[in-house]
C-alpha cells in the first residue's frame, strides 16, 4: 500500500467558468457593484457523461442603495453530487467607498446557512453489521464570509474568503469529519481600448486551499461593440473553457460556457456545459430634442 501511494486533490467551492461576469458568487464585497438591481442564474453541469456528476444551479441578487454608499445582495446555491446535496443562502453587505472619480473601493461581508445532506445508505450493495452507513447525514451550519473589491472603468481586484467557519460532522462521540476550510480567492481583471468596436479583457483568478496546491485560472475576453463576447479560459490541469456572452438588451443578457478537459480528468470525464441569463434594471437615459 505504501509503495501504491498517490497523492490525491478535490474541488472544495463550487466553481463557475463564468466568474468575472457574476463576482457575486465568489466576493461578498461586489454587492451594489453593478449600480443597480441586478438577478443573476447559473446551472452548471459539470462532467458530462459521469453518473451523479456534480451538478450545480446558483441565484443572486443585488442593489445598490441611495448615495452608493452600501449594496445589499443575497445568494443561493443548489449543489448535488453523488450521495450528497448541498443548499446554502446567504445574504450579502457590503460598503462602498469612493476612491476617485469613477472608482471604489468595497468592503463586504456574507452570512446565512449551509445545510447538506448526504444518502450513505444508497451506497450499500450488501449486508453490513454498521448502522451508521444506513443512515442519512443531514447537517445545517451557519456561515460567514468576507471580501475587499476594488473597482474602476479599468480595473477590478478583489480578495475574498466566502467561507470563513469550518463545517464539522461529529459521527460518533471520538469520531468527526471536517467538511470544509476556508478557501481564498484573489480576482483581477484589466480592459483594454483597441478601437471602438473592439475591447479585450485578460482576468485570472487564484484559489488557495491550506493543504492544497495553488489553483488557478487564466482567461482572455474580447469584446465586440459592447454586444458580443468571445472568450478563452485555462484552468490548471483541469480543462480549456470556451465562452460565448450575448447583450440581447441594455438590460438583457446571456451567456454560455464549455470546459474541455485535459489531463487525467479528461481519461475519466467528458466536458462540462455551464448556462448564465442575467438581467439587470438600468436603463440608460437619452436626451431627446424638440424640433420647435
Amino acid at each position: 500500500m505504501l509503495l501504491t501511494f498517490h497523492p490525491s486533490v478535490a474541488q472544495q467551492k463550487v466553481q463557475f467558468s463564468q466568474y468575472m461576469f457574476n463576482n457575486l458568487v465568489i466576493n461578498p464585497a461586489y454587492a451594489g457593484a453593478d449600480e443597480a438591481l441586478s438577478l443573476t442564474f447559473i446551472h452548471r453541469a459539470q462532467w458530462n457523461g459521469i453518473d451523479n456528476a456534480p451538478n450545480t444551479q446558483t441565484l443572486t441578487g443585488h442593489t445598490l442603495f441611495r448615495k452608493k454608499h452600501f449594496g445589499l445582495g443575497a445568494t443561493i446555491v443548489n449543489d448535488q453530487y453523488g450521495v450528497h446535496k448541498n443548499l446554502s443562502a446567504l445574504t450579502n453587505y457590503a460598503y462602498h467607498l469612493q476612491t476617485g472619480k469613477h472608482s471604489f473601493l468595497s468592503l463586504g461581508v456574507q452570512a446565512g446557512i449551509y445545510d447538506t445532506r448526504s444518502d450513505y445508505a444508497s451506497l450499500i450493495g450488501g449486508v453490513t453489521n454498521d448502522p451508521r452507513l444506513y443512515a442519512n447525514i443531514s447537517e445545517t451550519f451557519f456561515d460567514f464570509g468576507a471580501g475587499v473589491y476594488y473597482r474602476s472603468p479599468r480595473l477590478h481586484v478583489g480578495l475574498s474568503a466566502p467561507q470563513l467557519l469550518p463545517e464539522t460532522i461529529n459521527l460518533a462521540d471520538t469520531l468527526s469529519v471536517r467538511l470544509s476550510r476556508t478557501n481564498y480567492f484573489l480576482f483581477s481583471k484589466y480592459r483594454i481600448t483597441q478601437n471602438e468596436s473592439l475591447e479585450y479583457e485578460p482576468s485570472i483568478l487564484l484559489k488557495y486551499f491550506p493543504g492544497l496546491p495553488l489553483s488557478y485560472d487564466v482567461n482572455i475576453n474580447m469584446i465586440y461593440r459592447k454586444v458580443l463576447t468571445l472568450g478563452l479560459s485555462y484552468r490548471k490541469r483541469e480543462s480549456v473553457d470556451f465562452l460565448l456572452k450575448a447583450q440581447i438588451t441594455p438590460q438583457f443578457q446571456v451567456g454560455y460556457a464549455y470546459d474541455h478537459a485535459i489531463g487525467s480528468v479528461a481519461r475519466l470525464a467528458n466536458g462540462s456545459h455551464e448556462l448564465m441569463v442575467q438581467y439587470l434594471f438600468k436603463f440608460v437615459e437619452t436626451r431627446v430634442a424638440s424640433p420647435r
